[in-house]
């Protein structure tokens, strides 16, 4: 890719990019949110189109009007968010809309697990999506795509929502394709990752390449300094502020769920947990044991069959989340762009979601429209959200904005309680710091915080307790001054329970 510009309105989100990938090669690709990598990557794969500069592959100028034209040429894109149907079957995700290649049975099939074989992924046709745990559904989404005969993958923050383990065996995979001669361009804010699995690493900053290195000629601090002028920031937490006054205690909280075939599931199991004014209560685990779930019943957006939930002194099992929140709990939600924001309001409009009736938005029971403006653009300034200003949507804006954007939202109303979850996935390490950092700041000043993670640096590092949940239970507590990832992953899995200690085998 040669020259890329790609502008649009107030913004220019690729300025004269240069990006030179070698075939058979794993090719990293760095830098902060709204640095530009996705809007590269969407070029590349036929999303959007540049307004300058050329692509050549294998040789060829090619020029790729819709992402059919890029399958076409043999590139594939694995998305962050994955786009699969949980009620149909391997075979059926990865057919669909591909009916014509092979048919949608035994030849089909067979080129399934052809595939699954050559390149080690290990996945079963029949077995329904829903089933899968997030490495094995991330392994589909690669499927799909070697499926429809890509040679060239782009896989867009592959390792955010793994533990170790699972990390490494998808580094395997990927060495794997590479061994066959395909190429991957590997998305990722996780540096040390980056370091291990990539042969060459191109960092963009500010919509322009500011370099290309290999990885065994610099270090991730270097590559930090490249991405956004600083070191690597750290999660840690130096001094506790935790008191022994309760601010949340959920106590036996069971939640069941019956199944499309009539088979009921248990979700949570006995869930009992106790946060104090300045704690932050880490919960580690697999996603898709529960975690979801707890905070959904936390929330009340999901009603538990026993147990109950107690903010303070008040009980507020049976409360509307919205009465939840005027209490004073305050919600990031693991997915921002489902959950967090609506991407074609304005910043301003998503500023009130969920605080309408609050001071500033409101006064007298009338909405307060100039006051919930002013309150946006004290938002921006405290929490660095880049905009060219508060009338764009929430949509137009990069995932860490967005996300800063959310954090500064809910930390606007003094609240008793955070539930933070995933508050830093698919982030910058720029975005991710500041998040730290309010965090941080918030809980020194009294808040507790329930925080769940798919990043155990962030778990270990922020906080003061942290349980391990495994099949909808508490199955194991952990000090966060003496746990590593590589202890605590392995609890994750199920491998241990009861108080975790680390060993001179996980420090090696």
């Amino acid at each position: 890719m040669r020259g890329i510009t790609k502008r649009f309105p107030g913004v220019v989100a690729n300025r004269d990019i240069d990006i030179t990938v070698r075939a058979g090669t794993v090719h990293a690709l760095c830098g902060e949110n709204g640095a530009g990598k996705s809007t590269l990557m969407k070029i590349l794969y036929g999303m959007q189109q540049p307004d300058e500069g050329t692509i050549t592959v294998n040789g060829e100028p090619v020029t790729f009007n819709n992402p059919a034209d890029a399958i076409a040429r043999g590139i594939g894109m694995v998305h962050q968010h994955f786009m699969l149907a949980d009620n149909l079957t391997v075979l059926e995700n990865v057919v669909l809309g591909a009916e014509k290649l092979y048919g949608i049975g035994a030849k089909a099939r067979a080129k399934i697990q052809e595939i699954s074989r050559s390149y080690g992924l290990n996945i079963r046709p029949d077995v329904l999506m829903e089933e899968l745990g997030v490495a094995d559904r991330q392994r589909v989404e690669i499927l799909k795509v070697l499926y429809r005969g890509a040679r060239i993958l782009i896989l867009d923050e592959p390792t955010a929502v793994l533990v170790p383990q699972e990390v490494e065996a998808l580094f395997d995979n990927l060495r794997d394709l590479k061994a066959e001669g395909l190429t991957v361009i590997f998305i990722s804010h996780k540096l040390g990752e980056v370091l291990s699995v990539a042969d060459e690493i191109t960092v963009i900053r500010r919509g322009t390449t500011v370099g290309t290195v290999e990885p065994h000629s610099t270090t991730t601090k270097q590559l930090a300094e490249l991405m956004v002028g600083s070191e690597l920031p750290t999660p840690a937490t130096e001094e506790s502020t935790v008191t022994d006054v309760q601010v949340l205690k959920v106590d036996g909280l069971k939640l069941t769920q019956t199944d499309l075939d009539g088979v009921e599931r248990v979700i949570l199991d006995e869930i009992s947990l106790t946060i104090h004014k300045g704690e932050v209560l880490g919960i580690a685990g697999v996603e898709g044991n529960g975690q979801s779930e707890l905070v959904e019943a936390i929330m009340g957006i999901r009603t538990p069959d026993t147990g109950t939930i107690t903010l303070g002194d008040a009980d507020i099992s049976r409360l509307p989340t919205r009465r939840r929140r005027e209490a004073g709990v305050a919600y990031i939600p693991e997915d921002r762009q489902r959950h967090g924001l609506l991407l074609e309001a304005t910043l301003w409009e998503n500023r009130i979601l969920g605080h309408v009736t609050e001071e500033p938005n409101s006064r007298g029971g009338l909405l307060d429209l100039k006051a919930a403006r002013a309150d946006t653009e004290r938002i921006i300034e405290s929490y660095d959200v880049r905009t060219p200003g508060i009338e764009v949507t929430a949509g137009s804006l990069s995932g860490g904005n967005q996300q800063k954007l959310i954090v500064g939202r809910e930390m606007s109303h003094e609240p008793k309680l955070l539930i933070a979850a995933h508050p830093t996935r698919g982030v910058d390490v720029g975005a991710q710091a500041a998040i730290w950092d309010h965090i941080r700041d918030a809980r020194r000043n009294g808040l507790a915080v329930l925080l769940i993670s798919a990043d155990l640096d962030e778990l270990i590092g922020l906080s003061d307790t942290l349980r391990v949940m495994y099949r909808g239970r508490l199955v194991a507590d952990a000090d966060p001054a003496t746990i590593t990832p590589e202890a605590l992953g392995s609890a994750m899995t199920g491998a241990a329970t009861g108080h975790l200690e680390h060993t001179e085998d996980d420090v090696r």
